[in-house]
């Protein structure tokens, strides 16, 4: 599997094989231009493999940027109108993949220093606005942005808070062998608001999500393989020929996948209402926080700005 070729990227000059099934290819060839604007976001259409590939692009701190939540919420706005009403065989993907280009790190979460700084100064408007990003983007995703797709994260290095919420937000998870994932917010008197308990009770249930987020504990992936957090656990290095591997073995059976993902949400429903609900509760806990509390946030910050400058 580690030996599998580099997948081929989409042509934005022409593309004639997915032109002949689709009437909206200009403007995929559109969107696909206007990302490559983009500084915090790599996007590459994979036509052979039917795969939308969405990293990180890390320029700095590896955490969840101003940058990063306004070009990946314009990039899901695209995407979904686009093909909102498109039927799935004119869509030139069947998968979108979540992931980073920063080696070791998939994300490390919020930005820690951000957060300080508007907790000092009492902004709770921009925080709100912050964390609703998050939000959308979480929600988004978890819902594949209202298409007949399936969202693939593929985590390739640590996972945390934010991040964390992020990567288990998709319908699938593949992780390589050295990740590591963590809620560490317990640690400066706060807690993930952005997804996480909704999102664990969901996949696991609500003895598990609390006791993670009540450790602030670093698991492995395997950990979270054997609790059902992680679908998939590969070698390190082999995390893309997974999913490529993943994307064409479950070709023939994609519609039987996407069923499955409907009942998931038709039995055990994740409403919007839900999260921005906690993250409303997230802003008013942190604006409450001393300044015991906002040192600790800053010894994280200084950790995450340290892990960027080792990178």
């Amino acid at each position: 599997m580690a030996n599998m070729l580099k997948p081929k990227t989409a042509n934005f000059k022409a593309a004639p094989r997915v032109a002949e099934n689709s009437n909206d290819w200009p403007k995929v060839i559109g969107w696909l231009e206007k990302s490559r604007e983009y500084k915090a976001l790599e996007v590459d259409l994979d036509l052979d493999s039917n795969i939308l590939w969405t990293m990180m692009s890390h320029d700095s701190v590896p955490c969840v940027g101003e940058q990063f939540l306004s070009e990946g919420r314009q990039l899901q706005d695209m995407v979904r109108h686009t093909y909102l009403r498109a039927e799935p065989s004119v869509i030139p993907f069947k998968y979108m993949v979540f992931g980073s280009t920063t080696p070791g790190v998939f994300s490390l979460g919020g930005n820690l220093r951000l957060f300080v700084q508007l907790i000092r100064e009492g902004r709770r408007g921009d925080l709100l606005a912050y964390a609703t990003s998050c939000v959308d983007l979480v929600y988004n995703n978890a819902m594949a942005n209202g298409l007949p797709v399936m969202t693939i994260s593929l985590v390739q290095g640590d996972a945390l808070g934010g991040g964390f919420e992020a990567a288990i937000s998709s319908n699938y998870v593949i992780a390589e062998r050295s990740a590591k994932f963590g809620l560490p917010e317990v640690l400066f008197s706060l807690f993930p608001g952005m997804g996480a308990y909704s999102l664990i009770a969901r996949r696991v249930d609500t003895v598990v999500a609390e006791r993670m987020i009540f450790s602030g504990k670093i698991y492995s992936a395997e950990e979270l393989y054997e609790i059902g957090l992680v679908d998939m656990l590969v070698e390190d290095g082999e995390g893309r020929a997974a999913v490529m591997d993943f994307a064409s073995r479950n070709s023939l059976r994609h519609n039987a996948n996407l069923a499955i993902y409907r009942a998931r949400q038709r039995v055990n429903p994740l409403s919007y209402e839900e999260l921005y609900d906690t993250t409303v509760d997230w802003v008013d806990t942190a604006l409450a926080l001393t300044e015991e509390n906002l040192k600790k946030m800053e010894r994280l910050a200084l950790m995450q700005e340290r892990r960027s400058a080792r990178n």
